[in-house]
């Protein structure tokens, strides 16, 4: 999986992306990320790539063509890379609140991907018209705002890789995480057996692990009912339409 992420702070992806897990993920060639900087691609002496919005109003605006150069130069290296396989079209996803909202159902569907690349906005986003053109998605991570893309579109990038061969040191961990049945994970316990008069549940101790199973997915389905009961009522009715 390879990630491109276009944006005007190279450094607050990379800086990010090379640590933990993800770090090590890159350092054994699991996954490959570059941050491209919009900026080298300003026709401008001072690299500035935003301007005043028409028919007025606050803030600045990035422009078109910077954007655009920018897109189509990473597009041109990925097929350069690749050119057996003929012209890649690979998804370009715009980072913006007015978007789909991201979950871990769409995270599956993009793992799926050899390339990925990342839009990131700044200041009152940009230009509708270069959109149009390049982007094919436009998703959010929730309804709120905030200064730029990079961070949602970190928050992607990191699920997204865990769910790709060789990230996570075992591929159960991610097939046991929320959501991935459509439910919140159960609790989870690590030594000592008891600690501040609490005590790990006798089931866990037992080493009967079809017990254990059946405990998880009750403690998955009481946790979810309780802290997200919409995403329960989601989950019954699909177990029912499955007749389960």
């Amino acid at each position: 999986m390879n990630f491109h992420v276009l944006t005007l702070f190279p450094e607050m992806i990379m800086d990010t992306l090379k640590t933990s897990i993800l770090g090590r993920a890159m350092e054994k060639g699991a996954i490959r990320a570059q941050a491209v900087n919009i900026r080298d691609y300003a026709n401008n002496k001072h690299h500035s790539v935003d301007d005043y919005t028409y028919g007025g109003g606050a803030g600045m605006l990035m422009q078109a063509q910077p954007v655009y150069d920018c897109v189509q130069a990473v597009l041109d290296k990925i097929n350069k890379e690749r050119p057996s396989n003929g012209m890649a079209s690979p998804r370009i996803i715009y980072v913006t609140p007015q978007g789909r909202i991201f979950d871990q159902k769409l995270a599956q569907e993009l793992a799926g991907e050899e390339d990925l690349i990342f839009l990131c906005g700044h200041y009152e986003g940009i230009d509708e018209r270069v959109l149009e053109e390049v982007a094919t998605d436009q998703v959010s991570i929730g309804d709120y705002v905030l200064t730029g893309g990079e961070l949602p579109a970190l928050v992607m990038i990191d699920t997204i890789a865990r769910l790709c061969p060789g990230v996570l040191g075992s591929e159960e961990s991610a097939q046991t995480d929320s959501f991935q049945n459509g439910l919140l994970e159960y609790p989870q316990y690590s030594r000592p057996a008891v600690w501040h008069d609490r005590a790990v549940p006798e089931i866990l101790l037992s080493g009967d692990h079809k017990k254990v199973d059946e405990w998880r997915l009750e403690q998955s389905i009481i946790r979810t009912r309780e802290r997200r009961p919409d995403l329960y009522e989601k989950w019954l009715k699909e177990r029912n339409e499955a007749g389960k």
